[in-house]
């Protein structure tokens, strides 16, 4: 199995928060700062292929998450997303969730293409996505 976030030591490395059956990390492609993906530790491609644990184990990272992004980015909403199969625009075979901070005035997904979903559009803030990704992992870690 070649997955980008199973045994991946790059993902372990920016995890953020983790419980027995999911984790939690910064996308490499932020739509905004602070765009976190949660993820089963299981291998599984599709929701519904999720136990009632691994759902309730994304939930609790899901709601430690939320007012950590509304402290560390001063987020007013937020965008819950999944995507499944190639035409959904899902890009990696593991089941994740997105969870895309929003506040008035940013960039992001007001008119919903799932093959855009995962790239921002306009320009970035920061020099790169890694400056972002760091400085997102340790305002997160701060909030949490």
């Amino acid at each position: 199995m070649d997955c980008p976030f199973c045994k991946n030591e790059e993902v372990k490395h920016r995890t953020i928060i983790e419980n027995d059956l999911a984790f939690a990390f910064p996308t490499n492609t932020p739509i905004v700062s602070g765009h976190i993906l949660v993820c089963p530790k299981r291998h599984i491609q599709y929701y519904e292929d999720t136990t009632s644990e691994e759902k309730n184990a994304i939930e609790n990272l899901r709601g430690k998450l939320k007012p950590a992004l509304k402290r560390a980015f001063g987020a007013e909403g937020f965008n819950y997303a999944w995507n499944e199969e190639k035409i959904g625009g899902q890009s990696v075979s593991h089941f994740h969730l997105h969870i895309v901070p929003r506040k008035e005035g940013d960039v992001g997904i007001y008119q919903y293409e799932p093959r855009e979903f995962l790239y921002r559009p306009g320009p970035r803030t920061v020099a790169s996505p890694q400056e972002e990704i760091d400085t997102a992992i340790k305002a997160i870690k701060q909030a949490l």
